[in-house]
């Protein structure tokens, strides 16, 4: 698959009777298109990667998405308590 280079006018670029902003939204239309076949040849690459390793892939991130869950929950408690512990301190002297 041949990538566009932005840099590097397009054979509708080349038009003069087209306007700058014409030029422009051709240019933006040619990286989508770009970008979009570049989407499909990775979902293609996906839905022919076999079940039991995407599968595999998503425990794993689950299993890391869940220690950070945790170690994010403990660290709130932690500036909480330390917060509480705080006002006690600031509340018994005068």
């Amino acid at each position: 698959m041949e990538s566009i280079d932005p840099s590097t006018p397009t054979a509708h670029s080349w038009n003069t009777q087209l306007t700058v902003l014409e030029q422009d939204v051709l240019d933006e239309y040619a990286r989508l298109d770009e970008n979009l076949r570049t989407l499909a040849c990775k979902l293609d690459e996906l839905a022919n990667c076999p079940t039991t390793e995407i599968m595999d892939g998503l425990r794993q991130l689950e299993r890391k998405s869940g220690l950070v869950y945790t170690l994010l929950k403990a660290s709130v408690y932690s500036i909480v308590l330390q917060q509480e512990m705080y006002a006690v301190d600031n509340a018994e002297t005068p």
